[in-house]
């Protein structure tokens, strides 16, 4: 069964399925991970999309990696 990417309740063990979607629970999620800071931007939802990540911690974690200054 596809995940509710509207509803569930996401982790950052939860997988990164080819039904992945942009949600705004995607975005409260990355949100409490990341900071207020979290935003998406086209390259890193094309990087969600290609496959790479295999978790949300993955998505979480490349989020991070490419934002350095917004951890401070």
């Amino acid at each position: 069964m596809a995940f509710d990417w509207h509803g569930g309740t996401i982790t950052r063990d939860t997988q990164v399925s080819r039904d992945y979607r942009n949600t705004q629970n995607v975005r409260r999620f990355m949100t409490q991970q990341c900071g207020a800071a979290f935003r998406f931007d086209r390259p890193f939802m094309a990087w969600i999309r290609s496959g790479t990540p295999q978790t949300m911690g993955d998505v979480v974690d490349e989020w991070q990696r490419r934002n350095p200054a917004a951890q401070a």
